[in-house]
């Protein structure tokens, strides 16, 4: 087996618990530091969820010498930045999607990740569940026939309104938080449709108070084969819901939750013999990708998605925004 990665993270924030901490306890990394802005927050992380020490600041987390990959879930506008900086400390890098604020910047982490010889991983971890990787091979199959529509749906409740999901200096926006993952899922199936997806139109939603910034993000794209697909995604639901329906000439696959496959790991998939349901496994999809970046860093195999990939979604959520009638997001600006 390969050695346990050794991993930092970049604030205590809440989604650090079930994307890292409880992947970690599963794969048998370690977590070793933790920093945070308030110490005694970072010092309370660390106790309750089993962070070997904390350091003071994000700058000592990138440089400490016993950290080999840095995870970063602060807001979207710092993704960027401290990227960049764990970059040119020489660190590897997991780091919560989009891993940019924009396009511009995407490019500029992707420039310098190769240029240091670094791995920059976009932490899209459904990519690695067994349910979509089922929802692909059962399209990539043919089984249901040439591929026609995607349609790709996030929704979950609205976040406080003090959340930084809602701060547009911060990168906030639904497209950002959830809508990444629609275009994204779109994205992967592409292959099967002659190339990556482009938008046709797209219609929004602003956030009430929160100028420029997105509660809903509905988008219809266009795949070069002759394929339609849709990326919705809205910070406002009533419930927590991610279908993926794909549909083909002659049947379809759905995924009754395809960003969270561990909550609900139903596979529908109908054809003209009728409909079968498959369960492939409620094993969170975090852990998942955390086994594929150790197998990647320690024994060199080859990742699912790369840095290119990051650039494309980047793009692709730059282009939605602009067609919903909104501005892509900000660089932050310090």
């Amino acid at each position: 087996m390969s050695s346990p990665l050794r991993i930092g993270i970049l604030g205590a924030a809440r989604i650090a618990v079930g994307a890292l901490m409880q992947a970690a306890a599963d794969t048998g990394d370690r977590v070793v530091a933790i920093a945070a802005r308030d110490p005694q927050r970072a010092a309370a992380f660390a106790e309750q969820h089993g962070v070997e020490r904390t350091v003071a600041t994000y700058a000592d987390l990138v440089a400490d010498p016993e950290v080999d990959l840095i995870y970063n879930p602060l807001p979207n506008g710092l993704h960027g930045p401290w990227n960049l900086a764990a970059i040119e400390a020489g660190k590897d890098v997991l780091s919560e999607k989009p891993f940019a604020s924009n396009a511009p910047e995407a490019r500029l982490v992707r420039d310098a990740a190769v240029a240091a010889g670094v791995t920059v991983v976009e932490a899209f971890h459904y990519v690695h569940h067994p349910v979509m990787r089922r929802v692909l091979e059962v399209v990539g199959s043919g089984e249901i026939g040439a591929l026609r529509s995607v349609d790709a749906t996030f929704v979950v409740p609205a976040p406080p309104d003090a959340d930084p999901r809602w701060s547009l200096p911060l990168a906030g926006g639904a497209l950002m938080d959830l809508g990444c993952y629609s275009l994204h899922a779109n994205r992967m199936l592409g292959q099967f449709a002659g190339g990556a997806p482009s938008v046709v139109s797209a219609t929004g939603q602003e956030k009430q108070g929160n100028p420029g910034v997105d509660e809903m993000i509905d988008a219809q794209l266009a795949f070069p084969g002759g394929a339609t697909g849709r990326a919705m995604c809205r910070m406002g639901g009533t419930d927590f819901s991610a279908p993926l329906l794909v549909t083909g000439e002659t049947g379809a696959v759905a995924a009754a939750n395809f960003v969270l496959p561990h909550r609900d790991d139903t596979v529908k998939i109908t054809t003209a013999a009728g409909t079968r349901t498959e369960n492939p496994g409620t094993r969170p999809s975090y852990a998942f990708q955390l086994e594929a970046l150790r197998a990647h860093l320690r024994g060199g195999q080859a990742f699912p998605i790369d840095l290119d990939d990051a650039v494309a979604t980047a793009e692709l959520i730059d282009e939605t925004y602009l067609a919903a009638g909104f501005e892509p997001r900000p660089t932050f600006a310090g």
